[in-house]
């Protein structure tokens, strides 16, 4: 009987079995070393993407590239932290470079700010190794949208700072997207390549890559035709921004600098310390009125805080200023302060504007003080509208050009008398641009002690003056009469709620999923 015959094993290598068929590229393998370098890259780099004076456009798609990956190479909660200092970093060197000073408002909100910002950072981290690359490559953009839309909603500070959009306000074919998603589309389409860029970067795979330049192109093509095809085309009016000369406003400053207790002091001081410095400036710009509408001009507009007085003098103020509308045959629209003894803001901010006529239009309250700053009492937020000769005038104040709900007016054109500062003034002035594109109209903004400006409907620079270039500081622009009707001024910020439901929807997609396998 022969022995059976037993197959040699010896060279025969054991193979591991089949491993399940997804279709994906397979992630490459992460390390937490290569972490490190790319957190001060990214804080770096966005200093300069804060909505500042030395913002970079470059910097704001460059900076969620590097942190987005820092997180995604790093463990969830403390690479949470160190993106929420990154954030907070961001926050102070803002506020240190527009010289806004610390105070306890500041602060918070910097804090609170920050923890906000995290979120999208932290959502990516959590959500994005439970879902397909496809959806996964949505979560961030989704959650940079919402939360700056939620910033507007819950915080005082609206849109001055927190939104990517003010960084490209040079990219005027980009920007048209704004009159469709508001303010919010840009930092979508930011993130949305912050994304893809991460997504390509662990995968090599370059179908989410090729959608994503696909989108990009498009919305900058759909721009650039806008502009090309669809210019302004109304008739004109002539409109002058002035504000008082140097001298006189120096004057009234050392005036008002003698009373330590502030506005209240103002307001209780004799008229004979006070008064003649405040008839000056309103002499002064009384007189530059007259001189704009010899010139041509039918509308005229001055600043914020432009006419300083005390409660008892104030009508006296206006009477002269509707005196002037009346001789000089023009739409005045004067921005006045008014220091009372009422506290706890002992006085008010407001701006008239006053027809040919000589007749008082609106008196508009500012609806948003600025926080820790000005303590006047908010208006009631409804922007005045008028149909005039010249289409319809619409009014706000300064900060409250920060928040694009209250913006978002049917007008043809929008007047923002503010008072800014050197170190703040053109920043805070390209944000306020942004607000003629969203609502399809002109936007005249004259800025004392800051940088003027006046915009058409699609966000071109039509006049610019800067207070600290010239002795009097006067821009002229003829302005288009007629603005549109936006996509975004019928849906508001539909867009914008669309990314939460997105982002909600996504979130429990990830928490019914399994965690996806890591790869070998």
């Amino acid at each position: 009987m022969c022995r059976p015959s037993v197959p040699d094993m010896t060279n025969t290598a054991v193979q591991p079995p089949p491993q399940p068929t997804t279709g994906r590229p397979p992630l490459r393998t992460r390390s937490r070393a290569h972490a490190w370098p790319l957190l001060p890259l990214g804080t770096a780099t966005m200093l300069f993407a804060v909505g500042g004076r030395w913002d970079i456009a470059a910097a704001a798609w460059i900076f969620p590239v590097l942190l987005l990956r820092f997180t995604r190479l790093s463990r969830v909660w403390s690479g949470a932290l160190w993106i929420w200092a990154a954030h907070l970093a961001a926050a102070v060197f803002w506020v240190q470079e527009s010289a806004i000073g610390f105070n306890p408002v500041v602060f918070a909100g910097a804090l609170a700010l920050a923890a906000l910002q995290t979120l999208p950072f932290l959502a990516d981290r959590l959500l994005t190794a439970r879902l397909r690359p496809a959806p996964a490559a949505l979560v961030f953009p989704a959650a940079v949208a919402a939360v700056e839309f939620l910033i507007t909603l819950v915080s005082p500070f609206g849109t001055a700072y927190g939104s990517l959009a003010v960084t490209q306000h040079a990219d005027l074919p980009l920007l048209q997207v704004i009159a469709v998603t508001g303010p919010w589309g840009i930092g979508f389409l930011i993130a949305y390549a912050a994304s893809t860029v991460n997504g390509l970067w662990e995968r090599a795979s370059w179908r989410g890559a090729l959608v994503c330049t696909a989108v990009l192109l498009s919305v900058l093509l759909a721009g650039g035709a806008r502009l090309a095809f669809f210019p302004p085309q109304s008739t004109t009016v002539r409109i002058a921004g002035v504000t008082p000369a140097r001298t006189v406003t120096d004057t009234l400053k050392t005036t008002l600098a003698r009373f330590a207790d502030g506005p209240a002091g103002v307001a209780a001081a004799p008229a004979a310390e006070v008064r003649p410095a405040m008839t000056a400036v309103e002499d002064d710009l009384l007189a530059a009125t007259r001189r704009e509408a010899a010139a041509g001009a039918k509308i005229v507009i001055w600043p914020e805080e432009a006419v300083r007085t005390r409660e008892p003098d104030e009508a006296a103020a206006i009477a002269a200023a509707r005196q002037e509308a009346r001789r000089s045959h023009v739409y005045l629209e004067i921005g006045v302060r008014v220091y009372s003894a009422a506290p706890p803001a002992y006085g008010r901010d407001e701006a008239l504007l006053i027809d040919p006529r000589g007749t008082v239009l609106w008196t508009y309250q500012k609806a948003h003080p600025i926080p820790g700053s000005e303590r006047f009492t908010p208006g009631d937020g409804h922007v005045p509208v008028v149909r005039t000769p010249y289409g319809r005038l619409a009014n706000v104040i300064c900060y409250d050009a920060d928040f694009p709900a209250l913006m978002r007016t049917r007008a043809d054109i929008m007047l923002v008398p503010s008072h800014d500062w050197k170190e703040y003034g053109a920043a805070h002035t390209d944000k306020a641009g942004l607000r003629a594109i969203e609502g399809g109209y002109a936007l005249i903004r004259q800025d004392a002690e800051g940088v003027s400006a006046a915009y058409d409907d699609e966000g071109h620079v039509l006049a610019t003056s800067d207070y600290f270039t010239t002795d009097r500081q006067t821009m002229v622009a003829d302005v288009p009469v007629h603005g549109v009707t936006t996509v975004y001024d019928r849906i508001g910020d539909t867009f914008a709620w669309l990314c939460l439901a997105a982002l909600a929807a996504l979130t429990g997609t990830a928490v019914v999923r399994p965690r996806r396998p890591a790869g070998r």
